[in-house]
């Protein structure tokens, strides 16, 4: 959409409709937009970069935008972000930085924008003795000890979180992840892709479970990250149980994001807090403080972006269930869900292995994948048994799209790291244990030298 219409006023429930159908395209353009975060450390210490100072996340940015020629982002006399070439680099709120990618046709593409945000990211950083970590969940800082970043959406969800569930806060500043952004044709192929996916994301959660740790002690989860989502806000999280229901289609998300609260309004660089109100009064002209006044099409991609499901639809879907990882992991995300989602033999297989999964089923893997990963039982067999038939199938959609990189190799080379998880049954927390009580000797500060970038 236009700036134009991003500002047009919103009239009927219609528009909204029309926005998410609007980012409906045919399958020669589906693109590919991958989002990694990472954790931020100070190399002496291990303690989280502030945002000021001489050695700072500011400083990095500032690094970024001078060598790289990256322009920046502004909210007041703050530099919150960078842009280039359709990507961003963006803060969250306890300074993790993410690269949000630009949208590309290929896996060999994306990874290597990855790579070369990487290489810059480490080659500004090392000068101030900063380096990076994926993983899940901060392993060794007290929510009380995260610096939190300049931005005004954070201060009003900071706020706002502790009213709506124990765990918000940690997921606002301890929590990192990898995710990505894929098309749909058509309202009938959106429904499929988002069935599919969200019933697959505890399998991926699976294999992606980094997140063992916290403030330096094991906490008896394989990926805390996602369990921290069990119990941030219910009115914007969760599974959502009535995509599975007969009726889903554009509508029936309209009608579920109209009815989640909202956060803010933004104007300028102000954010506006109308935290717990509906944007359906907003609609109507009657959200107290902003009387008369109805919504853009802005406001409405605002709205849309505060939930925070597994799977999210936009004008494309975000597959959220991943912990943040390593440099290979960032690479394999992406693969396996455009080897599931954008072949349309695998679609049809993938949909086949879910399409009599229960809504208890469903839940099951949710509740329980978090804890035990690989090991939960599932029917007559387990999640090791499911992520190997799910990575087979993404297998078979990745060597049909025969998209070969310089040395000959299709986009199946990605998913390596993750059939070396299934098959061995270690997911990466599993693995980071083992040296915690190994190697590390309890030594929880052995993790920045072992798994950083």
């Amino acid at each position: 959409m236009s700036d134009i219409s991003k500002n047009a006023p919103i009239e009927s429930k219609q528009q909204l409709i029309d926005y998410i159908a609007s980012g409906a395209k045919p399958k020669s353009d589906w693109t590919i937009g991958t989002e990694h975060e990472k954790f931020v450390y100070c190399v002496d210490s291990g303690k989280p970069v502030p945002y000021h100072g001489e050695r700072s996340i500011k400083a990095i940015l500032e690094a970024l935008r001078d060598e790289f020629d990256w322009s920046p982002i502004m909210e007041g006399d703050n530099i919150i972000g960078l842009k280039k070439d359709g990507q961003s680099v963006t803060l969250e709120p306890g300074g993790q930085l993410e690269l949000s990618g630009a949208m590309l046709k290929t896996l060999h593409q994306t990874c290597a924008e990855s790579t070369s945000h990487l290489r810059q990211a480490q080659a500004v950083s090392e000068k101030l003795g900063i380096n990076y970590i994926g993983m899940g969940f901060n392993p060794n800082t007290k929510r009380e000890d995260v610096p939190v970043m300049p931005k005004g959406r954070y201060n009003i969800m900071r706020a706002y979180m502790p009213t709506k569930g124990d765990l918000g806060l940690d997921m606002m500043l301890r929590t990192s992840t990898i995710q990505v952004n894929l098309d749909y044709s058509s309202e009938a192929d959106m429904v499929k892709k988002f069935r599919v996916s969200l019933a697959l994301q505890p399998l991926a959660t699976a294999i992606f479970a980094a997140s063992p740790f916290t403030e330096g002690k094991p906490n008896g989860f394989q990926s805390f990250r996602s369990h921290i989502w069990t119990d941030t806000d219910p009115d914007r999280c969760g599974i959502l149980p009535f995509v599975f229901e007969d009726g889903m289609g554009y509508e029936a998300y309209v009608d579920h994001v109209l009815d989640v609260p909202m956060y803010f309004i933004n104007r300028g660089d102000t954010y506006h807090d109308v935290s717990g109100k509906s944007f359906k009064d907003f609609m109507n002209g009657t959200l107290e403080g902003f009387k008369g006044e109805v919504p853009t099409i802005k406001d409405w991609e605002d709205h849309m972006s505060t939930l925070f499901p597994e799977v999210r639809l936009k004008k494309f879907l975000e597959m959220r269930g991943a912990d943040g990882g390593t440099w290979n992991r960032i690479c394999a995300l992406p693969a396996l869900w455009v080897g599931l989602l954008y072949d349309d033999q695998a679609l049809e297989e993938a949909w086949d292995m879910i399409k009599d999964w229960t809504a208890d089923e469903h839940q099951a893997l949710r509740d329980n994948v978090p804890r035990d990963a690989l090991n939960v039982p599932f029917r007559n067999t387990n999640v090791q048994g499911l992520a190997k038939q799910m990575l087979e199938i993404s297998a078979g959609g990745l060597e049909r799209r025969a998209n070969l990189n310089n040395m000959g190799e299709d986009e199946r080379v990605f998913l390596k790291p993750l059939f070396e998880v299934v098959e061995s049954g270690k997911t990466t927390a599993q693995r980071m244990l083992d040296c915690y009580h190994g190697a590390w000797n309890g030594d929880i500060s052995n993790i920045f030298k072992d798994c950083s970038f």
